[in-house]
């Protein structure tokens, strides 16, 4: 292997490994918020994909009518809870307007758009209010009861979701793939390497999106609500903050950051309704390398899957994906002792 095919893996491998840090910190953020290892991340990556793809061509995707059955199904659950505490009978058709109106809009907006030939980054924008909304619906429906279930119970939950939403993809979108228009044309020269320009996007967008987390949980309310409610539920209850709002907000962010990775990827590899599994499970196992509390080491650790996906793809191409998955068995061993010390020293 000469420095130029060197450079070439090392650029495959950070771009995927980008989108490998958007899923990872999903995932943290997800599980240790709620409790959720949520199995089903990685279909909002294809949701994401190809509802941007549906759209483009000028289709109404499936995922809209999802969003709008999850959002009927939520807002009637919370007109039930709201009518068995007697609550006044306007501030409960307020709170069911409330609920309807931004998915209504959304649906509007799509039929008046669908025929117009919008940008790609205008439909990119589309989708994302299309599939984002999903995340909450989801938990609302979903967990929201089982909150204080063991974690295993919530796995269990989460599965049922995963085929759940793959069954879905495949009504929605069908068995063939789709790879949607590139986001920038052409190369750039680094250093003598020749950088696609979508690489370079999704780098500078994984990036941004890293440091504008940062500054939600450090500076926003909510964002210091979620980092509570990750410490001590109980006691962020006691002190007025929802659990149940702050896990709708939570898969609001991570179904967000996991469809926006899928719209990135999009462009350089075809996504089938089924790719979600295992692009999911790689963002997952960089989750569990931060031991599912860690944003920097997972984030690190996305890197590290991707560069280890694009060198093995070209030594043993026919192993890529059992290498990757296996590489999480040192990391398992050493969290397994780490444990195991600070057990005995307790």
């Amino acid at each position: 292997m000469d420095l130029s095919l060197a450079g070439i893996l090392l650029v495959d491998g950070l771009t995927h490994g980008a989108i490998y840090v958007q899923l990872a910190i999903a995932c943290v953020l997800v599980f240790s918020v709620t409790r959720i290892a949520f199995i089903a991340q990685g279909e909002f990556v294809t949701f994401g994909a190809l509802t941007l793809a549906a759209l483009h061509a000028g289709r109404i995707p499936g995922t809209l009518w999802l969003m709008l059955a999850l959002a009927f199904a939520s807002v009637l659950l919370d007109v039930l809870t709201a009518l068995r505490r007697h609550q006044p009978g306007a501030r409960v058709a307020m709170g069911a307007v409330r609920g309807l109106a931004l998915p209504v809009l959304i649906a509007i907006v799509v039929y008046w758009g669908r025929s117009r030939g919008w940008p790609l980054w205008a439909n990119s924008l589309l989708a994302l209010a299309i599939v984002t909304p999903v995340g909450p619906y989801t938990y609302r429906l979903a967990f929201e009861a089982l909150a204080d279930a063991s974690v295993l119970t919530l796995m269990i939950a989460s599965v049922g979701v995963h085929f759940a939403m793959t069954g879905l993809g495949l009504v929605f979108f069908g068995a063939e793939g789709s790879r949607n228009p590139s986001y920038w044309e052409g190369a750039t020269t680094l250093a003598s390497l020749r950088v696609a320009n979508d690489a370079l996007l999704t780098a500078l967008v994984s990036a941004l999106l890293v440091l504008a987390l940062w500054l939600f949980f450090c500076y926003s309310l909510r964002g210091k609500a979620l980092r509570a409610t990750a410490i001590d539920r109980f006691g962020a209850r006691l002190v007025g903050i929802s659990p149940p709002r702050a896990g709708r907000l939570t898969f609001g962010v991570a179904a967000l950051l996991s469809a926006l990775a899928g719209m990135l990827a999009a462009p350089g590899t075809t996504l089938f309704y089924d790719s979600g599994l295992v692009i999911g499970l790689k963002g997952f196992v960089a989750a569990v390398a931060g031991g599912l509390l860690s944003y920097p080491i997972a984030a690190i650790a996305a890197l590290g899957l991707g560069l280890i996906e694009s060198f093995s793809s070209f030594f043993a191409s026919a192993y890529k994906e059992a290498i990757v998955f296996t590489s999480i068995l040192p990391v398992l061993l050493w969290l397994s002792l780490k444990h195991r010390r600070a057990g005995g020293e307790a």
